[in-house]
């Protein structure tokens, strides 16, 4: 056009004096022609010295051989020139059909069609094509171009872009007509031909047309009528703004497309600023996204990363709001749903305080951890619509703890309080620290206040009733019962993080499901995520990546269990829990940061510590109830796994055996939710919980130090002379004696587990044994009289700081089957020794 217009323009001065010039320069042999046909013919004409170009080509190839370079580069050239010159004369030939298209009909709808690159391919005014169900007296005139398909009725018309149409035949046995289904994002209609043949033309011209628009305007047409390529792709990636009525109202969607609709990775753009990346399916969100939202009244940007469903959030996922707070957790149906953790503000800014528990339908309710970090309080109970409500524990920076009822976010109903130095008040509540009714009031020296108070904790109470001064061997009435009683159960915390993962595993309730369906959910969700991570090489290092493969290797999970399958089963268990893209692994991975974030920080209270240990031991029943529903076959708590005998083995039991005595049973592994599982759990809570210990046994400790470090400035043969040890060790040993032996104990600080504590214990006999016998030349067996002073010896001269602690750990999470065994006798001597040296009068 431009061209045109410029030799138009520019005519007058080259051409106007001479037009008879411009005739024979166009090789045109019409009388009297008009310039602009003239200028047509210009430009057509080295279009039309192809074929001498090609026929030249031809005699130059006689002057070659054939089998020389030249002449096949002369044949090359030919048949360019050759598909050049079909190529244009089709062009010429669709520019003609289109120019006369316009004049055949014009007016306003055809003027806003045309455009200088449009190319019509063919229309239904010879009523070749009509629209199904259309009105009696409508009329529906289709035309088809080559980068849209145009819809004309009376006075409007819509175009529908190539890019985004699908075209398919409905068989003509169901219906009985010849139809076409047309299928477009927004709209879905079916065209009805005049004939098989009609049809057939239609459906080609259509499929082509939408081929050649995907595959770029400026390629060549050629394939097209060739016959190579019918059908474009289902499967496509363009472009399209909406325009109906609905939530997608003139937004804007590029990326992969399905039969009409958004499917595989796209990005949509809303006019309001809002926008959608990630994963689509059958025209919705669905898979991972991230979505971005102005919120226009704070000038910042809502953002969420995550899972999404039907359109929906929905799955695991982080918010961060505009506001500043973070949600992390679950979603359902675009709300918070599940398991989450909601940070509130920073440090520096008004109210900084973190939630992390259970919500329900965008609400905080059932069990959550509160802390307030700007009052310095932390609560752990139960929740409703966002407000405290039922049991639950509250604990301060400085020292107060309260168990009891809450109601409307209040301290309201029983509750027990304790202060620092160990006052406590038991009975009722009408607010915050505010005791309004009947209770009881223990001094920490044992004296009591029964009758009714009221008023606020730290700032006077009114009272009225009774004090008590118990005698010294008073024991009818002990007002400090064991706190726990008024806080939730173990059993009851953390339940959507445990639903969440026989979620995952196919399970609607815990144990209620199949468990090929469970291995197989495993296996493609470490798949996806692998897939996922992939993307980001740098989330994922190499060993990870084959910690990843081994375990999308479904291990033999169904037969008996014998000890190698136990051990293959505490392996596989290991390596799952070592990943968050494991359901065991994320599963642990929530568990630890619930732990932490319940008992660090204000949390670490010692009187929270009998509720850890709770804690823990309900974790471990409900992990090892998942464990065995992946393998059904593990037995149950306590049950036993024999111990693979050999014949070697059954020789030597033989020989043994002295006239026919029948044979001692053979021994066998115990299972255990704590044998299996605490190596891989505790050593992740051993911090708080060490902490808590450490706290509960100061006084104790404290005491118990202050003696080790006394009796350790004694040498070593006057300290073991002064425990007791018998004269033959005496009269055998040297300087720096049993030095072994407590280097080995000192170890137990570095271990985590009670069982790998008991072995320290275990080794450190051994050593004493070993170094005894070594002495006296010849073998030795203990008594215990003779043995526990040694053993106090090394426990003093080990020096272990917090072994009170080391001990009440490994009595409250010991395996219980080891208690009445060796170790468990070890142990006693261990917890026996850590009493002797607090009780130690130097005389």
């Amino acid at each position: 056009n431009l061209m045109l217009t410029f030799f138009v323009f520019s005519q007058r001065d080259f051409f106007g004096k001479g037009p008879e010039l411009l005739q024979r320069l166009s090789e045109c042999s019409e009388e009297n022609p008009s310039m602009a046909d003239l200028l047509v013919a210009l430009f057509y004409l080295p279009a039309r010295h192809l074929h001498e170009y090609d026929r030249l080509l031809l005699k130059l190839g006689t002057c070659f051989e054939v089998s020389s370079s030249d002449y096949q580069k002369l044949q090359d050239s030919r048949s360019k020139f050759e598909a050049l010159d079909l190529q244009l004369k089709r062009k010429r030939k669709e520019a003609e059909y289109t120019f006369h298209f316009w004049k055949s009909f014009p007016g306003k709808m055809t003027d806003s069609l045309r455009k200088p690159h449009r190319r019509l391919i063919c229309e239904s005014s010879n009523k070749a094509l009509t629209l199904q169900n259309a009105g009696r007296f409508s009329v529906n005139w289709f035309i088809l171009f080559n980068d849209a398909l145009v819809h004309a009725q009376f006075s409007t018309h819509h175009v529908f872009r190539l890019a985004t149409l699908w075209v398919e035949p409905i068989p003509e046995e169901n219906t009985g007509m010849y139809a076409l289904k047309v299928i477009t994002p927004e709209e879905t209609f079916t065209l009805l031909a005049s004939s098989p043949t009609e049809k057939a033309k239609w459906l080609r011209s259509i499929n082509q047309a939408v081929d050649q628009a995907l595959s770029g305007a400026g390629q060549d047409t050629a394939s097209l009528s060739s016959g190579q390529k019918l059908e474009p792709p289902v499967s496509r990636t363009a472009s399209y703004t909406f325009y109906k009525e609905g939530r997608l109202k003139e937004a804007t969607y590029e990326g992969r497309w399905l039969a009409g609709k958004p499917h595989g990775r796209g990005v949509l753009k809303w006019t309001d600023g809002r926008i959608y990346t990630g994963e689509f399916k059958n025209g919705l969100e669905d898979g991972f996204g991230e979505f971005t939202a102005p919120n226009k009244t704070l000038n910042k940007n809502d953002y969420y990363q995550g899972q999404w469903k039907d359109g929906k959030m929905h799955g695991l996922g982080t918010y961060r709001y505009a506001s500043g707070e973070v949600y992390d957790g679950s979603f359902q149906d675009g709300m918070r749903h599940g398991h989450g953790m909601l940070r509130s503000g920073k440090l520096n800014t008004s109210s900084p305080s973190v939630f992390i528990g259970q919500w329900l339908l965008d609400k905080k309710t059932g069990y959550g951890v509160f802390d307030d970090i700007t009052k310095g309080e932390k609560y752990m109970g139960m929740w409703q619509d966002h407000l405290r409500q039922g049991n639950g524990v509250v604990v301060t920076q400085f020292g107060l703890y309260y168990e009891g009822a809450f109601k409307d976010n209040k301290m309201m109903g029983t509750g027990i309080l304790l202060s620092e130095d160990d006052t406590t008040y038991e009975g009722e509540f009408s607010d915050d620290w505010t005791l309004n009714g009947k209770g009881v009031l223990t001094m920490a020296n044992g004296d009591y206040l029964e009758g009714s108070f009221s008023g606020e904790w730290g700032s006077g109470l009114k009272v009225t009733g009774s004090y008590f001064k118990p005698h010294l061997f008073d024991t009818d009435k002990d007002k400090t019962r064991a706190l726990g009683r008024l806080c939730v159960c173990a059993e009851d915390k953390w339940q959507a993080v445990f639903e969440e993962c026989w979620s995952q595993l196919g399970c609607e309730e815990p144990g209620r499901g199949e468990n090929w369906k469970a291995w197989e959910n495993i296996a493609v969700a470490l798949t996806t995520s692998r897939r996922h991570i992939q993307d980001s090489p740098e989330l994922l290092s190499r060993s990870h990546n084959k910690t990843l493969e081994s375990l999308e290797v479904i291990p033999q999970h169904i037969g008996p269990i014998t000890m190698e399958r136990y051990h293959t089963i505490r392996l596989y268990l290991i390596t799952a829990c070592d990943t968050p893209l494991h359901p065991l692994g994320r599963l642990l991975e929530t568990l630890v940061a619930v732990y932490r974030m319940t008992y660090v920080g204000v949390g670490a209270n010692r009187r929270l510590l009998h509720q850890a240990v709770n804690e823990i031991k309900s974790y471990l029943n409900r992990i090892f109830q998942i464990v065995r529903f992946l393998f059904p076959d593990l037995p149950e708590e306590g049950g036993l796994i024999p111990e693979p005998s050999t014949s070697l083995q059954d020789d030597k039991d033989q020989d043994s055996t002295d006239g026919g005595a029948p044979e001692s049973p053979k021994p066998g592994r115990v299972v255990s939710s704590s044998g299996l599982l605490l190596p891989v759990l505790l050593p992740r809570l051993y911090p708080p919980l060490f902490t808590l210990y450490a706290l509960d046994k100061e006084k104790e400790d404290d005491v118990y130090w202050e003696c080790v470090l006394r009796l350790n400035k004694q040498p070593d043969l006057a300290l073991l002379a002064f425990l007791g040890v018998q004269q033959y060790v005496l009269s055998s040993t040297k300087d720096a004696c049993f030095a072994s032996a407590v280097e080995t104990l000192q170890q137990i600080s570095t271990t985590f587990t009670p069982s790998d504590k008991l072995q320290v214990i275990q080794l450190t006999f051994e050593e004493i044994t070993k170094e005894v016998q070594s002495l006296l030349k010849q073998d030795f067996l203990w008594s215990m009289d003779d043995l526990f002073p040694v053993f106090l010896y090394v426990v003093l001269r080990a020096r272990i700081r917090n072994l009170g602690s080391e001990v009440s750990l490994i009595e409250d999470l010991m395996d219980p089957c080891v208690q009445h065994g060796e170790h468990g006798i070890m142990f006693t001597t261990l917890k026996a020794c850590y009493y002797q040296i607090q009780h130690e009068k130097i005389t």
